[in-house]
């Protein structure tokens, strides 16, 4: 049985992987294709070909590891002819837009995958709907209907944002913004610890909507489309934050190896998320799945955008630099740039497997 669930991980988790993916690729993909370039191969997987087909113009790839994937454009480096259908000859714009198209599309895949969860559940709103006898919202007054503005100086859209703060900002007190009557009110509180939920509580019952095709639930009133999107929208910056602030500690080297895993941990995720949902209904385990795609599309969104060459960020920040000198950077200049930023991220996927090894035994 503990075989089968490992498989049923592994295969859940390059499902997973395939379609955030193939997303990415497509940004890519279909921006290139609207800006001319030839798309001379789209492919899922990394290394050796397993299999292809050709339609139109472009070769469809499935390749051995299946752990990224990529989009070979026409004239991309500067060997061989470059024709009015080449990567490099197109405008700076047109190879910046080709660059950002990719996790682009992992923001989009993350925000569909949240309203589609929020559609059929829930959403959380930071607004006040009973107050906790004895909490600190109550010390300092808080009122039904409040609504939680601002902490700390950071604006607040969803109940989430609201958690993630107090969470890092590790029990200390907080100043808290309230929106009454259209009126801002500022309080200073000491928020208390949860030793069951394992985070921090103000002390108040946030307001709970019903999602637009979720069984209604009598007494919870039923969230706009507006609202959806809006926390969906919200929901998804959030973790972009999250996952920018994580990967800026991991690679300063400040993380713990906890706070950071690859192919391994993210199985494991998987495969544990899924078999927490199967306690309830499968659907609570697709449920889970989803949920756990959403976030790592964030994730691929923003770590393709780090700054790093061999990323699409680091692409992107040779082209600024090109726009900043008002012509291409040298050619040879640039592919070392671009080597030693790939030979850096192998080096580091070799580091996270190792601590992804290690946390096993």
């Amino acid at each position: 049985m503990e075989v089968i669930g490992i498989l049923s991980s592994i295969i859940i988790s390059l499902i997973v992987i395939g379609v955030l993916v193939i997303v990415h690729e497509f940004g890519h993909f279909i921006v290139a294709k609207k800006c001319g370039v030839w798309v001379e191969e789209f492919a899922v997987g990394m290394g050796k070909k397993i299999c292809s087909k050709q339609i139109g113009e472009t070769e469809y790839s499935l390749r051995l590891f299946p752990l990224g994937g990529f989009c070979r454009l026409h004239g991309e480096t500067e060997e061989g002819e470059i024709t009015e259908r080449s990567f490099l000859s197109k405008s700076v714009w047109a190879r910046m837009a080709i660059m950002a198209a990719g996790p682009i599309m992992n923001f989009l895949l993350a925000i569909v995958l949240i309203f589609g969860l929020s559609a059929g559940g829930y959403i959380i709103q930071p607004k006040v709907a009973a107050v906790l006898d004895g909490s600190p919202a109550q010390e300092i007054g808080l009122q039904e209907g409040d609504e939680i503005y601002r902490i700390n100086g950071d604006r607040i859209h969803i109940y989430d944002e609201m958690q993630a703060i107090m969470l890092q900002n590790g029990g200390e007190p907080i100043d808290l913004e309230i929106k009454r009557d259209g009126m801002i009110y500022e309080y200073e509180l000491t928020p208390q610890y949860s030793e069951e939920t394992q985070t921090y509580l103000v002390g108040f019952t946030p307001t709970i909507k019903n999602g637009i095709f979720a069984e209604k639930v009598e007494g919870y009133d039923t969230a706009s489309v507006f609202e959806t999107v809006h926390y969906s929208y919200y929901a998804m910056l959030n973790y972009v934050k999250l996952t920018a602030e994580g990967l800026a500690r991991v690679f300063t080297m400040q993380a713990s190896p906890d706070e950071y895993g690859g192919p391994i941990s993210i199985v494991k995720v998987v495969g544990d998320s899924y078999e927490a949902g199967l306690s309830y209904s499968f659907m609570a385990a697709v449920q889970n799945v989803v949920y756990i795609a959403a976030v790592l599309s964030a994730n691929l969104g923003v770590l393709n955008l780090f700054p790093i060459p061999g990323l699409d960020g680091g692409r992107i920040l040779l082209l600024l630099i090109e726009i900043l000198r008002r012509k291409p950077m040298n050619p040879e200049t640039e592919s070392r740039i671009l080597f030693g930023g790939f030979v850096f991220l192998m080096g580091f996927m070799v580091f996270v497997m190792y601590t992804d090894i290690m946390k096993i035994f």
